[in-house]
């Protein structure tokens, strides 16, 4: 690794840390440094209210935030990787609609209620959602990343309609969804994480593990197999990552669009192209923005919130176009 690159990460650390201690002490209500370091420390009085708000709502809140960030940022990477393509993330291949169609369907169907209960519905929808773009990006045996792409964004509208028609059908599926389809860190305690790590670290280990055969796929499969990589079998163990890393994400937080395309993004114009400095980079890109759009999210309309799921789309919409536009050319 680099200097340069080794300095960027370490600044990506400060920064990320700034955002943790801004996500601690800002919102609503505003916290004093030296209010939140106390209640961190234990020496803060559990009687004060600035106390209980940041060990109370706020650490779990940027706890999740965290988590959720990273999972988002490292699936995108590898997402973009596997495919070859620069628009690939969980939102654009149908992998976070997928998610959420099926935890709708479940509430709509078994009456669930607690987001706990979503997590293995979310692994299902997120694994067939992946299979399916997958299995129209195929053209004579390879895989194309553009039909990837268009076929991922139209399988992602046809779920989103279904779910919708879903939560239409029923007023109690609508109350009970809408909140979590939105994308919120906001009213999850910390326990929504704990059947959703063990997916989240297996997904982190497949991604580590695939990482330096990502450099040689982007030379194009048949360079990449003469390379000696086995170019299905990195590709499917990619897909698990990806599909690991979001579907525990969703879970947790709803369908939260464009951190995992923007991460990889701005980490590859700043850190370069090698996915092994690429994935650490994003494992702290992802968490940065999505803690920054929280943030921003408490302070617009204070002292209402915009839920992180509206910043984040609001933002990332643009981002998109952009991308998108560059891609074509």
């Amino acid at each position: 690794m680099a200097a340069r690159q080794t300095l960027l990460l370490c600044l990506g650390l400060c920064v990320l840390l700034l955002c943790l201690t801004l996500s601690l002490a800002l919102g609503s209500r505003s916290v004093p440094l030296s209010t939140v370091f106390d209640a961190l420390s234990g020496a803060g009085r559990h009687a004060d209210p600035d106390v209980q708000v940041v060990t109370g709502l706020r650490v779990p809140r940027t706890v999740l935030g965290l988590v959720v960030g990273a999972a988002l940022g490292a699936a995108g990477a590898i997402a973009q990787g596997a495919t070859r393509n620069p628009l690939a993330s969980p939102t654009t291949l149908g992998v976070n609609a997928g998610a959420s169609f099926a935890v709708v369907t479940a509430i709509y169907v078994l009456r669930l209620t607690r987001p706990v209960e979503y997590v293995w519905f979310a692994v299902a929808g997120a694994a067939l959602a992946a299979c399916a773009a997958h299995a129209m990006a195929r053209r004579s045996g390879d895989l194309d990343p553009t039909r990837l792409a268009l076929g991922g964004t139209v399988l992602a509208t046809v779920l989103t309609s279904w779910t919708s028609a879903l939560m239409l059908a029923s007023r109690r599926t609508l109350d009970e969804a809408r909140f979590w389809l939105v994308g919120s860190l906001d009213g999850r305690g910390l326990e929504v994480l704990t059947p959703v790590l063990p997916l989240l670290l297996l997904g982190l280990v497949l991604a580590i593990a695939v990482t330096p055969a990502l450099n040689a796929l982007a030379l194009g499969d048949e360079a990449a197999q003469a390379l000696g990589v086995p170019v299905a079998r990195i590709r499917a163990t990619a897909g698990l990552a990806v599909v690991l890393l979001a579907a525990g994400a969703v879970a947790v937080a709803g369908p939260i669009a464009f951190v995992g395309l923007a991460a990889p993004h701005l980490c590859r114009q700043l850190l370069g192209n090698d996915h092994r400095v690429l994935l650490p980079g994003c494992l702290i890109g992802g968490p940065i923005l999505l803690l920054a759009a929280d943030v921003l999210g408490r302070l617009v309309i204070r002292p209402a919130e915009l839920e992180v799921g509206i910043v984040t789309a609001f933002l990332g919409a643009p981002l998109l176009a952009v991308l998108a536009r560059r891609t074509t050319r």
